[in-house]
């Protein structure tokens, strides 16, 4: 990657021409990906505090999107350690429920809109099976991740679920009625129920703007065709669970690692062609197309892609969480921890970034950020920093 970095940026790809044509909003995310880790977006100056060295270090700083292919691996490791407190001593699903390819077209001028009503029916869809006494009878727990994507970055708007097998039901817990774990629900009943309730969603107007699209021929092309849930194996345990939310949560419609080669003209980059069993290929795409399918990707502004809901809804759900394990025979759930950026680069990678790479004893300390605008403490600016 670093190769392909030094003959020609993969973000100098983000500032094609090309980008004039989308809505500000596009514009702009495109524009803090092309600034990351560049002195565009800021930097600050360190020096080391040994009397000996008084080595200078100048770090430019990541943009944070989170479309970003660069940035979000701190933030990704903090949510999962926060969810590997609330696991419990059950079986966890892994149900996705897909779109229609016919709605693309309608999804893409209503992302909010349709994003949330997938949500919507999707969670509506596991609450009343849970709730159904032939199944379990009480309220499940549900983590959902929304993709928009596929390997190649095709269009392709889908939600992930992560359901619990047993539930609760406001003062114990509930075991799963089927102790070999084999299903949750009948993909069946859950295909039917789901297609149901956003037919119903999509014929009642809610919000939905249709423009040249004809309502009536699209709605007719998708009642009469199979829509698709697919509820797989249960995971083998908590760790099974915390590497899949850690793989999908916080991922992004492609990551550095799958560029391969980028040059003044096309990009080429690896993808996963699952119908053709899983076989890794390699596609080239002008800048102008992979900007056109990575923008098909970029949610809409303040969308939330990762919801909880069930007993796992954010309003008072570590009280919930403490009352499940109560009633289980557990302690409470530790408490959240604010780890430092430089305590998990230390614990992921061995990496002490504190320290001093020149004489490998002194420790960096910060006396410029341009966040700040301030000097932390009194050094000279070296004369390499940008102006």
């Amino acid at each position: 990657m670093e190769k392909i970095l030094n003959n020609y940026s993969f973000q100098s790809v983000f500032k094609h021409p090309s980008i004039s044509n989308l809505n500000s909003y596009n514009q702009s995310v495109l524009g803090n990906i092309s600034r990351c880790h560049t002195a565009q977006n800021g930097y600050h100056l360190a020096q080391c505090n040994n009397e000996n060295c008084k080595e200078m270090k100048q770090q430019f700083h990541s943009c944070g999107n989170r479309h970003c292919p660069y940035c979000g691996n701190m933030k990704k490791d903090e949510w999962v350690e926060n969810r590997m407190n609330e696991l419990l001593p059950t079986a966890y699903y892994h149900v996705v429920f897909t779109l229609p390819h016919e709605l693309n077209g309608l999804i893409l001028g209503n992302r909010k809109v349709l994003f949330s009503t997938l949500f919507d029916c999707a969670s509506k869809t596991l609450l009343t099976h849970g709730k159904n006494p032939e199944f379990l009878g009480t309220e499940v727990g549900i983590t959902m991740v929304l993709h928009t994507w596929g390997q190649d970055l095709s269009f392709h708007p889908h939600v992930h679920c992560i359901v619990t097998g047993g539930g609760f039901d406001g003062e114990k817990w509930v075991k799963a009625k089927r102790e070999n774990n084999k299903f949750l629900f009948p993909t069946k009943s859950l295909a039917m129920m789901y297609k149901a309730m956003f037919m119903k969603e999509l014929e009642n107007n809610n919000g939905i703007k249709w423009g040249i699209i004809d309502k009536e021929n699209l709605l007719k092309n998708i009642r009469y065709k199979k829509w698709n849930v697919y509820a797989k194996a249960p995971f083998g345990g908590p760790a099974q669970v915390v590497e899949y939310l850690g793989r999908y949560t916080h991922k992004i419609a492609i990551t550095k690692h799958r560029i391969l080669e980028v040059n003044d003209k096309l990009l080429k980059f690896k993808y996963k062609d699952y119908a053709d069993g899983s076989k890794v290929k390699q596609m080239w795409l002008s800048h102008e197309e992979f900007l056109r399918r990575f923008e098909l990707h970029i949610l809409p502004q303040r969308f939330v892609k990762i919801r909880h809901t069930g007993f796992l809804r954010n309003r008072h759900k570590m009280q919930r969480i403490n009352a499940i394990r109560k009633s289980i025979g557990l302690g409470e759930a530790l408490p959240k921890i604010q780890i430092p950026a430089a305590v998990r680069m230390l614990e992921k990678y061995g990496k002490d970034i504190t320290k001093c790479p020149c004489c490998d004893t002194g420790t960096l300390v910060v006396f410029f950020d341009t966040r700040t605008k301030r000097v932390e403490k009194q050094a000279p600016i070296p004369s390499f920093a940008p102006s």
